[in-house]
């Protein structure tokens, strides 16, 4: 079981493209299945209907999350599509497992004077300054993935036409358009702060457009550390991600009215479904600012 689940990893990292972070889980699942197996004294190949619903009641009597089951019951299901391909099974015996109902939550987003209050933290007269304002211009001028962020390279970044190259998830390529503020912040860092980060790598010169403070290329969780920074040096209560700043990015847009189709393609969106979250969004918003200021509506004080 272990050479299937080794073949499956390499899979999903060559032929897939998906992020360390996907994969790491996905891995993680399958593993907890090749160990609720081995009680059984069963492999994968040898895995029928019944065997995928006792799985299914012994994570419910975990009390994990829907979101968790599901998760893992999608994780599975992908696992056996390769084993299908490879020719290893005959059937994919979790293609009938129906995973529990999720709860759906709106995103969370920021509002203007969040964001105002996040940029007016930074203290743009030092080279990380620069830097984190860059990163935050882009996120949220973007709404980029974080992984996506870390893996933009300098010659992705076009000043001639303001679009940047971005390589997203399933390896798809898409153009999107940033506006001045993007533009300036940008070219603030290359000029004035990215080379002085840069120098402090005595190893390799690095072609990532984002550097940490040693010179190397920035990972996700440092861009995490930053938005944490930031969000402290601005004494906001809000827990900052950049999943946040993608959600405000989309919200909005919508909210200024842009066309649900065009979002759906700035975020790399393969489904139109996912984008229309967004909508319910800026109904929220729209009915707490109605509730808000209406004269009739207001709650007396």
């Amino acid at each position: 079981m272990k050479d299937l689940i080794n073949k499956y990893e390499t899979y999903l990292i060559v032929e897939r493209k998906y992020s360390m972070h996907t994969v790491i889980n996905y891995i993680k699942d399958v593993d907890e299945f090749s160990d609720y197996l081995k009680g059984s004294k069963l492999d994968f190949l040898s895995v029928g209907q019944n065997i995928t619903r006792y799985y299914l009641a012994f994570l419910k009597k975990r009390e994990l999350t829907s979101r968790s089951i599901a998760r893992k019951m999608s994780s599975l299901r992908s696992f056996y599509k390769f084993l299908m391909a490879e020719g290893k099974v005959e059937a994919n015996v979790f293609n009938e497992v129906v995973s529990p109902k999720i709860d759906k939550t709106l995103p969370k987003f920021l509002y203007y004077n969040e964001i105002d209050q996040l940029f007016d933290s930074i203290d743009t007269s030092t080279v990380i300054g620069r830097r984190d304002t860059a990163i935050l211009e882009l996120l949220y001028g973007t709404g980029i993935r974080v992984s996506e962020l870390c893996s933009l390279k300098v010659n992705d970044i076009n000043f001639y036409s303001d679009y940047i190259r971005v390589i997203g998830k399933g390896n798809k390529e898409r153009q999107i358009p940033f506006h001045d503020n993007v533009r300036a912040s940008l070219l603030d860092y290359m000029d004035y702060a990215r080379m002085d980060i840069q120098t402090k790598n005595k190893k390799e010169v690095v072609n990532e457009v984002f550097l940490n403070h040693r010179g190397e290329a920035l990972t996700t969780r440092g861009v995490r550390v930053i938005l944490d920074n930031i969000n402290q040096k601005a004494a906001t209560t809000l827990n900052i991600s950049p999943h946040m700043l993608r959600h405000s990015f989309a919200t909005h847009l919508l909210d200024n009215g842009a066309d649900l189709r065009s979002v759906q393609e700035l975020l790399g969106h393969v489904n139109l479904s996912t984008t229309q979250i967004y909508t319910h969004v800026s109904k929220e918003q729209l009915k707490t600012e109605y509730m808000l200021h209406h004269p009739r509506a207001r709650r007396k004080e």
